[in-house]
């Protein structure tokens, strides 16, 4: 047996979670002995005897005797890494589509920036991964970078290396799918670095091929887990540090208002992805659309903010609203769900001494207009970017 432990790594557990992957999981944790790495392997409720493929081999186990889900499994195993001496889990798939050798890039990466959350990004544009899993990555990481302003170019990948002292002392929402996503955001937030390596990726086909994700349960998992952290990201106060603070994260104490030209460059150039300033547009024309015409733009810019997204964006893209057109259209809209027609009668009466119908017209109506025209608007805004930055 090889041993690969950098000196200035932490002492690490591999840990392998399965469920129903006995055909794949003994070469999994034979390929990662073979590098020299003690592992554990926690069966969630596994229905195939997934642990008898395991005879002969000296590893820890853990046995669940239920599915509890991927994040209860990396949970109990870093209590149990933690009870044993360990400093870090080594988080890898069973499914055999990681390589155990690549797990050395992991902790190279963090040798000079321990504690911190490594992922393996796979090479998923190098490799026959589907379509659907292309794009589940990608818009994950885009709510992941609106979330806690971190890039992360693959925030799906189940190949990791973990502090467990961030996941003994983390309180979270999500026991299963979600948890992998969730553990990066509120990371950010604790103040840990969030660092990428490339890693090789194979993907089984045919019969080989045993995916747990159920679309519409995982689906709406993820829906709620994001609304809640996006609806947290918002709140005004601080999140509780658990790490000093990373050189990733934006100073914004550098913006000056005594330098008008680096302020305007630096805000024209923040989070300047086509998805990013479509999102940015899409927040601008929505708040536009409030009836909040006085904190408008102080709205805008701290919603923005919150979101990681660009102000100077957001900002320009609330002028779509200008009145009168949205917010009549607003409030014809807002009439219209009131009482099913449309208002029509313009005098001193309906204009003045029932202002206050009117702007909750006018609130009621920018629920469903706002929303609308934020789309289009990011679409455009979206569409408009790539054009530009297409390669002549």
């Amino acid at each position: 047996m090889k041993e690969y432990l950098p000196a200035s790594s932490p002492k690490t557990l591999m840990v392998v979670p399965v469920y129903n992957h006995a055909p794949t999981l003994r070469a999994v944790v034979t390929k990662g002995l073979a590098e020299g790495y003690r592992v554990l392997v926690v069966d969630d409720g596994s229905t195939d005897g997934g642990l008898d493929a395991l005879a002969g081999l000296p590893v820890y186990r853990l046995l669940f005797p239920e599915n509890r889900g991927k994040g209860a499994a990396i949970l109990a195993a870093a209590e149990r890494a933690e009870s044993l001496g360990f400093a870090a889990i080594l988080t890898i798939d069973a499914d055999g589509q990681h390589d155990p050798a690549d797990a050395r890039a992991l902790l190279d990466a963090a040798a000079s920036t321990w504690p911190a959350i490594v992922v393996g990004a796979r090479r998923m544009e190098e490799s026959d991964a589907p379509r659907s899993s292309v794009f589940g990555r990608d818009f994950s990481n885009f709510w992941v970078r609106l979330e806690c302003g971190r890039t992360v170019p693959d925030t799906q990948s189940g190949f990791r290396l973990y502090p467990v002292g961030l996941l003994a002392a983390g309180r979270f929402l999500s026991s299963r799918y979600a948890f992998e996503v969730e553990v990066l955001v509120r990371a950010a937030w604790a103040g840990y670095p969030l660092l990428s390596v490339p890693v090789s990726v194979h993907y089984p086909t045919g019969d080989e091929r045993v995916s747990h994700f159920h679309k519409f349960k995982d689906n709406f998992r993820l829906t709620c887990l994001h609304t809640w952290l996006v609806t947290r990201s918002l709140f005004p106060w601080p999140h509780k540090r658990l790490a000093a603070a990373s050189a990733e994260e934006d100073p914004a104490a550098a913006f000056s208002l005594l330098h008008p030209v680096r302020l305007f460059r630096s805000l024209s150039r923040e989070h300047d992805g086509a998805g990013e300033l479509a999102a940015a547009a899409w927040v601008g024309i929505f708040i536009g659309a409030l009836p909040i015409i006085p904190f408008g733009i102080a709205t805008i810019v701290y919603v923005n903010h919150r979101l990681h997204l660009n102000k100077l964006m957001g900002a320009l893209a609330s002028n779509v609203c200008v009145a009168p057109f949205v917010p009549f259209l607003c409030i014809e809209a807002g009439h219209l769900m009131r009482f099913g027609t449309f208002w029509t009668e313009f005098n001193r009466q309906t204009l003045l001494g029932e202002i206050h119908l009117r702007l909750w017209e006018w609130l009621l109506g920018a629920l469903v207009v706002g929303p609308l025209l934020g789309f289009a608007g990011a679409a455009a805004t979206w569409f408009l970017i790539r054009s530009l930055r297409r390669p002549a």
